[in-house]
């Protein structure tokens, strides 16, 4: 089956769209690279969750989890 890459990263720019309101109330955004072949979203931390120590609790326990309920062909999410 054919996946059709503009309509997937369509659909994770809203997942991701519906989660950043909740970083930038701690002083921090996400930012879309891409999507690889192999259907791992690429991101870029910045602001107070570049660095943070709990940057990765943030990104796999909400970022990755809200993506993947709203994506679910997506498979991880990682941050570059």
């Amino acid at each position: 089956m054919e996946i059709d890459k503009e309509k997937l990263t369509q659909r994770v720019l809203e997942a991701l769209d519906s989660i950043r309101p909740y970083l930038q109330s701690d002083g921090g955004d996400i930012i879309f690279v891409g999507i690889t072949n192999d259907l791992q979203v690429k991101v870029q931390l910045k602001g107070a969750c570049d660095g943070c120590p709990m940057s990765m609790q943030t990104l796999k326990g909400g970022v990755e989890m809200v993506v993947k309920q709203k994506v679910p062909e997506i498979l991880e999410v990682i941050a570059v």
